[in-house]
């Protein structure tokens, strides 16, 4: 009797994890209460997903996010990552962040573009020169 006991709390506690939503990676350093707005750009690499890349908005900004999935970072450390916010009418990023070389995620710095209609922009870089870049849907 106990053992079945087990089992179905086990099933129940696995049924419970399921339905309980999406982890969440992204951690803002520069604000704590931020909302993702818009849909998930995802860099593709041909059939390997690279990358996520991501509209929040808290603390009065915009913030751009990109995150490296696990999956492909562990057969690649020689990278680099860039996110950014664009306005529809900027031709340059309006706020912008580098990454370090294999760091996994990168936040933008905020930008002051609330009331304007934004996109966030992520790159994935390896210094052979490949390049994938991204924007997500835009956003007024």
């Amino acid at each position: 009797m106990l053992k079945k006991i087990a089992a179905t709390v086990l099933a129940t506690a696995a049924v419970v994890l399921t339905f309980a939503g999406p982890a969440h990676a992204e951690s803002n350093p520069r604000c704590s209460s931020v909302t993702q707005i818009g849909s998930t750009k995802y860099l593709k690499n041909g059939d390997d997903t690279v990358a996520s890349v991501k509209q929040f908005k808290g603390c009065n900004k915009n913030w751009a996010y990109i995150y490296v999935w696990d999956s492909w970072r562990a057969d690649h450390r020689d990278f680099y990552l860039r996110a950014a916010i664009w306005t529809r009418t900027g031709s340059e990023a309006i706020d912008y962040n580098g990454g370090s070389r294999g760091q996994q995620e990168v936040w933008s710095t905020g930008a002051s573009t609330l009331s304007q209609c934004t996109r966030a922009v992520g790159d994935v870089i390896w210094p052979s020169g490949h390049d994938l870049h991204g924007s997500t849907d835009e956003r007024c």
